[in-house]
């Protein structure tokens, strides 16, 4: 299991599945967590992950520079989960309600960059690495110009990681099905 997408809605039980994976690998296990504290209901949220990852496990933070801490921790004998792809896209996406009405997400710099760097690392990294995004496409469309480019883009960049990857499993309801590998 060299790379493997996990994708599942909020509280599907695909954070608790990449862990899982994790701990079964036998190896030595680091986690990229990619949230920020910017509210007192996600720094409660963040303290819930935290209690439920083993303590021996390494965490790396990045909000933006996903590709660069991944490229420096991945390495043969460790497992890499990255939780989650959905927030460090919405990090990325800061300034996009300045772009002009139907355009792509790619007119913001740090955006097109950063997704091009991870999008060409995931082929050639070492060891086991384990991505968890949300599938934000299921539901409603969302009322909003900028809400409608941040499902866009979800979707984009989950197919695109999906492609690159030698495992796709989707969670619902605390149950992972295998769609590749």
């Amino acid at each position: 299991m060299p790379t493997h997408l996990i994708l599942g809605g909020a509280r599907s039980g695909k954070s608790r599945h990449a862990e899982q994976l994790a701990a079964a690998s036998g190896l030595a296990v680091h986690v990229i967590v990619t949230a920020e504290a910017l509210d007192a209901e996600m720094a409660a949220r963040i303290t819930r992950h935290q209690a439920d990852r083993p303590a021996g496990w390494t965490v790396h933070e990045a909000p933006r520079s996903l590709a660069a801490t991944l490229a420096a921790v991945a390495a043969p004998e460790r497992c890499v989960v990255v939780d989650c792809l959905t927030l460090w896209l919405a990090n990325l996406l800061n300034g996009a309600e300045t772009l002009a009405p139907g355009a792509d997400a790619g007119a913001l710099p740090a955006f097109a960059r950063e997704r091009a760097a991870l999008l060409a690392l995931i082929p050639d990294l070492p060891g086991t690495v384990i991505f968890v995004a949300n599938e934000v496409g299921l539901g409603l469309v969302p009322e909003s110009a900028l809400g409608r480019l941040f499902r866009d883009e979800a979707g984009r960049i989950n197919q695109a990681v999906a492609a690159r990857c030698g495992h796709v499993s989707f969670v619902a309801a605390g149950l992972p099905l295998q769609l590749k590998g």
